[in-house]
């Protein structure tokens, strides 16, 4: 992707510090677009802004941000219009999870989980949304999770949050159906992220999982096509979304037939 489709356009990433949410910050600045990174580790964010102007001689803008604080969340956001004019795109990508079975779980990261992934995505939606309205364009990206679509052990939270992602990005798509405002909804697989070093501290999931697991640069160009031609949700990979469709329709025939595949965890 080295045209410039996306040249001016205004996108604001949170979880920009690493993962997808950085490899996106790329793309887009070599196409054009100013990249606006949102997260809780400044100096991780400079890096990035610095590295993307020295590539792409373009200007990416950082802002220190704290996901489960809405009044953080207002303030940053008002801080981006103030500066910036308007915004084109919110990629909400900041997410934190988990793995444990639930009778184990530590009820402060439950909360956490629910708070970043949840919560945290609604705040930044809430905020970004009233300038989307008074323009009538714009576009919402949300990052799901094929969690979100089929849940499986040790994942109950992380799943349960994922879940509510999808439910909201649902909801507000259909709310805004006679505005020019695209919602869509992304929902990955594992992907080869530090995300990894903190929800499965075992190391036991990433093992049983490594074959599988979709490469970040992949992912991220796929999230920008989806910027350039918008629809309503992205499934990565097929195969997997595959099998959460069929779930869907013979939950229980999946849960016997996968048997130990589900206790990857």
């Amino acid at each position: 992707m080295t045209t410039k489709l996306l040249l001016n356009k205004k996108i604001v990433i949170t979880g920009a510090s690493s993962g997808i949410g950085k490899e996106i910050a790329y793309i887009v600045a070599e196409m054009g677009a100013t990249p606006i990174l949102l997260a809780r580790s400044v100096d991780k964010l400079e890096a990035i802004s610095i590295e993307i102007n020295q590539k792409f001689s373009v200007q990416a803008y950082y802002y220190s941000l704290d996901v489960t604080s809405f009044e953080c969340v207002q303030k940053t956001i008002e801080q981006v219009i103030s500066n910036h004019e308007n915004i084109d795109v919110l990629i909400n990508n900041a997410g934190v999870g988990y793995f444990d079975a639930f009778h184990e779980a530590d009820f402060h990261q439950i909360e956490e989980m629910f708070h970043v992934n949840v919560l945290g995505l609604m705040a930044c939606t809430k905020a970004v949304l009233p300038y989307l309205l008074e323009t009538n364009e714009g576009h919402i990206l949300n990052i799901g999770s094929q969690a979100g679509k089929i849940a499986t052990p040790k994942s109950s939270v992380y799943s349960a949050t994922k879940h509510a992602v999808r439910g909201f990005t649902n909801a507000l798509r259909m709310e805004l159906h006679e505005t020019n405002i695209h919602v869509s909804l992304i929902n990955p697989g594992p992907i080869r992220t530090a995300f990894f070093d903190q929800a499965d501290k075992s190391g036991t999931y990433k093992k049983n999982v490594e074959k599988m697991m979709l490469s970040p640069e992949d992912v991220a160009n796929r999230i920008v096509e989806l910027i350039i031609k918008p629809k309503r949700e992205l499934n990565l990979p097929w195969w997997m979304n595959v099998g959460s469709t069929v779930y869907q329709l013979f939950p229980r025939l999946v849960e016997k037939l996968g048997g130990k595949k589900f206790y990857q965890k």
